[in-house]
């Protein structure tokens, strides 16, 4: 199983810590039980605190850690998930008063081998920053103080707009309840997307509507640093029904045919047309849970011309043929 470290201090925000701990803890949990299904967890967790030291949040509940960042018996191991949650108290005070913390960071060893091993939400990423962890390397934080981040930080590529940044080996995501999106993503990139799927539909079951998993699962694909795949995206995103050929997609980027599946599968960890099927089938979905289109207008809609096959792929991505998905999760 994969291990994440949560570190804790004074004035973090307790539901970025307690959330982003349910959230691994369950993978592989929550959707095995609602189906009746033997429980295989996918991650071990542990909060640690610079000195082992229950530590209070910003709504004043006081967190037991199971550990100390400097006791050699709790330390991270080498391929750890570190995730440093949001500071909810006043920032510049929080990094003062936690220089200890700072240098830790900044010492840690972090493996670049494709995975992310350290990451931050919200306003957590100014301890990344204060470490020099993220100097040079796209970054994210709560849009509110991105002036505040730009000024302090000024050798970061501060990008506010967007919910999660991805620069092995770190990764960022922006305010409020972005730990989900970054969590959602991180168990997609650890343990496969059928496990970050499963998990995000077992988290909004109550909610009467479809789950986020699928939307979860296409921004993952875009956390990337390859610009010319995330501009082929782009394009993607706007001319999706129409006719797109493989050649069409290699001339637009500038690549061979070769290099541009090498590359998208790279960055998105799918191929140019598995990648446009999905943004279809979710294109389709909308359709099915916002409109009362007919089945054959969204699939002429959505780029294709034949009912009966679109229903089969969207059977094959959803676990439902379009009128049962449409029964279930529609208006």
């Amino acid at each position: 199983m994969q291990s994440v470290t949560v570190i804790g201090f004074d004035g973090a925000l307790g539901s970025a810590i307690t959330g982003i701990i349910d959230l691994f803890r369950l993978a592989g949990v929550t959707w095995a039980r609602i189906n009746n299904e033997e429980p295989a967890p996918r991650f071990t967790t542990r909060l640690l605190t610079m000195d082992g030291q229950p530590f209070r949040c910003i709504n004043g509940i006081t967190l037991l850690p199971d550990g100390a960042l400097t006791d050699p018996a709790s330390e991270p191991a080498e391929n750890s998930l570190v995730m440093v949650p949001t500071i909810g108290a006043p920032i510049a005070r929080v990094l003062s008063d936690n220089q200890g913390l700072v240098d830790w960071l900044a010492q840690s060893s972090q493996q670049n081998d494709g995975q992310v091993r350290i990451a931050s939400n919200c306003t957590g990423a100014f301890l990344l920053a204060e470490a020099g962890l993220l100097d040079g390397r796209e970054a994210t934080t709560h849009w509110g103080f991105s002036d505040q981040f730009r000024h302090r930080y000024p050798k970061v590529d501060l990008q506010p707009e967007k919910l999660v940044t991805v620069n092995e080996p770190v990764a960022c995501a922006g305010g409020g309840m972005a730990w989900w999106d970054l969590g959602i993503y991180l168990v997609e990139r650890y343990a496969g997307a059928q496990t970050a799927r499963e998990l995000a539909k077992s988290f909004v079951i109550d909610a009467g509507r479809t789950s986020q998993a699928p939307y979860s699962a296409l921004q993952a694909r875009r956390y990337h640093s390859d610009s010319a795949i995330l501009r082929l995206q782009e394009w993607l995103d706007a001319h999706f029904p129409e006719p797109v050929t493989l050649q069409t997609l290699a001339a637009l980027s500038g690549l061979t045919e070769r290099s541009l599946i090498r590359r998208f599968k790279a960055a998105t960890g799918d191929t140019p047309t598995g990648y446009l099927q999905v943004l279809r089938i979710e294109s389709a979905r909308q359709y099915l849970e916002q409109s009362r289109l007919s089945v054959d207008a969204i699939t002429q809609r959505v780029g294709y011309e034949d009912v009966s096959s679109f229903s089969r792929l969207f059977r094959k991505h959803t676990g439902l043929a379009p009128g049962a998905y449409r029964s279930r999760f529609g208006v």
